[in-house]
């Protein structure tokens, strides 16, 4: 249904239709609270910041992609292009502006990601990266792709870092819910200006990966 909505209303302004397609994420993600108990909790609320920033998270499942739209302010999707190509899900994905990169093309796709940010943060939009570049399971630990970091040193956009527990009780392609409460831990802002693109980008790792593993597991 938010599919044809999001194609009905393509003429309205990026913001303008983000705003509508955001009530499916906000549908789902109470419905799982209510049918599922799947719940959250915020540490670090303070540290969310008023210009648009690049937020960069561990990535466990799909409840992030859902939740992250209450949490944050409006906000693109650094995702892999042949998302798009699905029937409805994919067209209404199209209408949210996201930067849809082929992660094959290597050098490409980091120019792609860096000029699509720049038009992104200009129309007022945060940008999610999730530099794992695909989910992982708790526990897993992935080398953090560089992507993120590179970006935000060439806009001069501050890094907001998260964590979060999501995987332990809505896994990897699992069916099944378990009742919890997830914790998201947003970490006080990264302002990348004089820090070498690779120190930057293990400086995220490390406070994402310390963070993971202090709030631990989200089951009740």
């Amino acid at each position: 249904m938010f599919a044809c909505i999001s194609l009905f209303i393509f003429f309205l302004p990026p913001l303008n239709r983000y705003k509508i397609i955001k009530i499916w994420a906000v549908i789902l993600v109470k419905t799982a609270g209510y049918i599922c108990g799947v719940n959250y909790r915020i540490i670090g609320e303070d540290n969310l910041q008023k210009k648009p920033s690049i937020i960069l998270s561990n990535h466990q499942s799909a409840w992030e992609t859902l939740a992250f739209q209450l949490i944050f302010p409006p906000q693109v999707w650094v995702l892999k292009q042949e998302l798009l190509r699905i029937p409805f899900f994919g067209w209404g994905l199209a209408m949210t502006s996201p930067i849809a990169i082929d992660r094959s093309s290597g050098a490409q796709a980091l120019r792609q990601t860096i000029q699509q940010g720049k038009d992104r943060l200009k129309k007022g939009f945060c940008i999610v990266i999730f530099p794992e570049g695909t989910r992982s399971n708790p526990g897993e630990s992935r080398d953090f792709q560089i992507g993120g970091a590179f970006v935000a040193s060439k806009t001069g956009t501050n890094i907001t870092p998260v964590a979060h527990n999501a995987g332990t009780i809505w896994g990897k392609n699992a069916i099944l819910k378990y009742p919890g409460t997830i914790t998201v831990s947003i970490g006080p802002p990264i302002n990348p200006q004089g820090i070498p693109v690779k120190e930057l980008n293990r400086k995220v790792e490390t406070w994402i990966l310390n963070e993971t593993r202090k709030i631990g597991n989200a089951r009740d």
